[in-house]
């Protein structure tokens, strides 16, 4: 399975959740995760989308890294069998 459908995949579980998964982009500033998911009563991570099997690059790990230490959630997802338990998690934080 591609990155691209793993995506799109989790774009519908969130929208099916009553959330949006944005991508998220930010210029200057590389290698920030591909998604930000924003689900109802403010609740929100930051979702890197990879290849089955694939792992973040060195500047991700970095960049994972300093989102929680600032005290975000950020998840790794490269399997769609992940999708439902990363949105638990989200939910419930």
């Amino acid at each position: 399975m591609r990155e691209k459908t793993i995506e799109q995949k989790f774009r519908a579980a969130v929208r099916a959740a009553g959330g949006l998964a944005v991508k998220f982009t930010s210029p200057g500033f590389d290698g920030v995760p591909d998604r930000l998911a924003l689900l109802p009563d403010g609740k929100m991570a930051f979702v890197e989308v990879k290849a089955p099997g694939k792992k973040p690059r060195p500047l991700q790990l970095s960049r994972h890294r300093l989102l929680r230490q600032l005290g975000f959630k950020v998840y790794v997802l490269d399997d769609e069998s992940q999708i439902g338990g990363i949105i638990d998690e989200i939910r419930a934080t």
